[in-house]
Parts: structure tokens; sequence; C-alpha cells
């Protein structure tokens, strides 16, 4: 094979395989920085070693394997070191892989890490990026547009969280049932980001990326299956499975982006739809409903009807605002804007578009800029809506997207 596509071999075991073989390292280093390292060694390996030999059968075991030989020769290196300098005093660890606390209480090793990596000493912020960058094998940039902020403010956030992780000491440990609770939003919120990343890819020439959407869609089922007993898990389950059940239908057959409003639903997948709705209910059922039930409340809304002009545009608007007064984020007042146009027309809309944009948190994210031009279109203000598509173009990296929003400007352009 050639170099071109080993390299093209690795960067796909990459995608697939990181968040597997970190997690069986782990077990063996017992840092995370440790087994980061010895994770990255594998890969470099895997260049040469594939090369000569051929891309394996099962390049995650081959990874696997190759990271935790190194971590296992790190671990007697420092051994020997220790052995040789009798001054400092350190129990030798016992022979074999030791048995971590929580082992028995999580079975599967992405979600033990994903729930090791939300540290409650690290901020709440740190912990999700961390464990996006770490577990998931997300790129700093990735995970930069997941939480609108700069490419640098998120590296920063990343290195801030590493080094505390360094000098506070603070040991890789599997939590134990009983600390699981505290950490839950924090791993919801991380698997939530994960499936939001492969749901529309920020960087890539097709619109999704499966791998990651069947991951985190993997998670929420082993979560629920671990947490059964809370809201908020069943509400992520159902808004990954509903919201992911029109996948087939987001791009026409040339790899087109196909907004809402033009999709098939008869092709929608019904049986994930009634899996989500029965998970809905159960989270809405009793007590105060969390950001992830209600956003699932609002999947299903949408799922349900007939067709987009259909749709319970009143009831999604009394939904929103719930889901503003407990997660009061400007995505989601965004996201508010849309439906409000559909209430009380664009031009209302549009006064909550200039409310965001004046309240600045979203400067740089690509579908305020979109949603404006949208706005703006159905208003006939042609010129505005053509500069409002072009701001968004500029702010936005995927393949389909781009070339949808190019359609619009020479659509705009057309009509003057």
């Amino acid at each position: 094979m050639s170099r071109n596509a080993i390299a093209a071999a690795v960067a796909d075991a990459h995608r697939r395989e990181w968040a597997f073989v970190l997690a069986a390292t782990a077990r063996v280093t017992r840092d995370l920085d440790a087994a980061e390292e010895c994770v990255q060694d594998a890969y470099v390996a895997a260049l040469d070693a594939w090369a000569r030999q051929g891309v394996p059968r099962n390049p995650g075991a081959w990874l696997t394997t190759a990271a935790r030989h190194r971590a296992l020769d790190t671990l007697r290196r420092d051994r020997t070191l220790r052995a040789k300098l009798p001054l400092l005093i350190v129990p030798e660890p016992a022979s074999g892989p030791e048995r971590e606390e929580g082992a028995d209480v999580i079975a599967d090793d992405r979600l033990r890490l994903i729930f090791t990596c939300c540290h409650p000493a690290l901020a709440r912020e740190a912990q999700v990026a961390l464990t996006l960058r770490l577990v998931c094998g997300l790129s700093t940039a990735e995970i930069a547009k997941a939480f609108v902020v700069s490419e640098p403010t998120m590296a920063a956030r990343v290195t801030r969280a590493k080094k505390k992780i360094s000098t506070a000491r603070i040991a890789y440990r599997v939590p134990e049932a009983a600390e699981l609770p505290d950490r839950l939003d924090a791993v919801l919120t991380v698997i939530h980001l994960l499936y939001t990343t492969g749901h529309t890819d920020p960087h890539g020439s097709h619109l999704v990326r499966p791998d990651l959407v069947e991951r985190a869609i993997g998670l929420g089922r082993m979560l629920h299956e671990l947490m059964p007993d809370e809201p908020e898990v069943g509400g992520l389950l159902a808004l990954l499975l509903i919201t992911d059940a029109r996948r087939a239908t987001r791009t026409d057959a040339n790899g087109g982006l196909q907004l809402l409003e033009h999709q098939d639903r008869s092709r929608w997948d019904r049986g994930a739809i009634a899996e989500g709705d029965i998970l809905v209910t159960e989270a809405l059922r009793g007590g105060r409903p969390g950001r992830f039930a209600l956003q699932a409340a609002i999947a299903a809304l949408h799922a349900e009807a007939p067709s987009y002009a259909a749709t319970d545009w009143p009831q999604l608007l009394i939904l929103y605002d719930r889901l503003l007064r407990t997660w009061p984020s400007p995505v989601v007042a965004l996201n508010r804007a849309v439906v409000t146009s559909m209430v009380s027309g664009p031009e209302a809309a549009l006064g909550e578009i200039g409310a965001l944009e004046q309240d600045g948190r979203l400067d740089g994210y690509r579908y305020l800029a979109a949603t404006k031009a949208d706005l703006l279109r159905r208003l006939d203000r042609r010129e505005e809506a053509r500069q409002s598509y072009q701001d968004a173009l500029d702010l936005t990296e995927n393949a389909a997207e781009r070339a949808f929003l190019a359609g619009r400007i020479a659509e705009m352009s057309l009509s003057e």
C-alpha cells in the first residue's frame, strides 16, 4: 500500500478507535497523561509497521496492544528507577493490573473513562472539554466549535485542566456508585456534544460523521442501562434517537443539504422515534424536567407533525420558554427565535436576533448569521439577506453547508 493509503488507514483508526485504545491503556497506567502519550506513540508506530506488514484485520486491537506494551514498558522503567534510588521508599505496585474500585459499577471502558475524567475538582467546562479531547478524540478546533468559543480559548482551557490534574495530583480513579450522580450532568453534556459534532461535522466534506453519531448513541444506551431511573439520562437518549431518525433525509442524493421543511418525512426512522417517544414520556413524568428531557420533547413534537407547516408551533414556543428558564443558553434563544418567526412572523423574530447580536456570546456562530439571513429572505429584504448569507458562509467550513449557503447567495443575487 502507498504511504498515503497507510496514513488514511491510521487516520480512520484514530477516528474510530481512539476512545477504546485510550480507555484500555488508562487501565494500565492509571494516569491519563501517560496513557495519552502511550496511545499517541502507538499511532505513530502504526504508520511504519502497517507500511511494512499491511493494515491489520483489527486495527483497534493492534493499536491497543501496542499502546499497552508501551505503557507496561514505561511502568517497568519507573519501577527499576525506584529500585535504584533506595532513599525513595515507594511501595511496589501489585503484580498485574489493579482492580479499580468502580470497575464493577461501570462495565464499559469508554463510559468508565468519561466518568473518571469528569472530575469535580475541575471546572465544569474544563471537565467536558478535557473529556471530549482525551476520551472522544475530538480536535481542539471541534471542541471550540461545540462551545462557541475561539480555538485559542479552548486550547488554553484544556491546557489548564491538564496542568491542574498534574499539580493537584488528581489520580486516575474510577468513581464509586455513590459518586456518579454528582458527575452525571457533565457526562450527559459530553455525550450530547459528541453527538452534535457528528450530527453536523464542523469541517468535513460530508454533513454527518456516522462514527461519532453512533458512538454517542451507543454511550447513551449504556448510560441508560447503568442509570435507568434518571430522567435526564432517558431524556438524552430520546433526544439522540429522535434527532438521528432524520439522518437519511438531511441530504439529497448528491449530498446537498435538505432543511427540515423539505425533508421526506415518510423516510424517517419511525422505530427510533417510537422508542424515543417512550423515553420522553418517562422523562417528563413527575418532577421538573431538565434540559435534555425538554429538548427531547421539542424533537418529539417536530417528529410527530405531519408536515413542517402543520407543526404545533405555539406548543413549541411554550417548550422553548421552559427550556430557556431551565437552561438560559443563547443557542436555545436562537432556536426559539426560529419558532417565534413561525408564530408571530419573521419581523418579530428579527428583534430577538438583534438582541442576541447585542449580547455578543454568539459572535462568530454561523447559525446566527444564517438564521438572520433566512428571516430577511422571507421578508424579501434581498440585499441584506445576501450579506447575512455571506457572513454565514465566511464562518462555515462544512462542505454541504457551504454549498447550500452559496446557492442561497446566488438566489438572492439573481432576484435583484
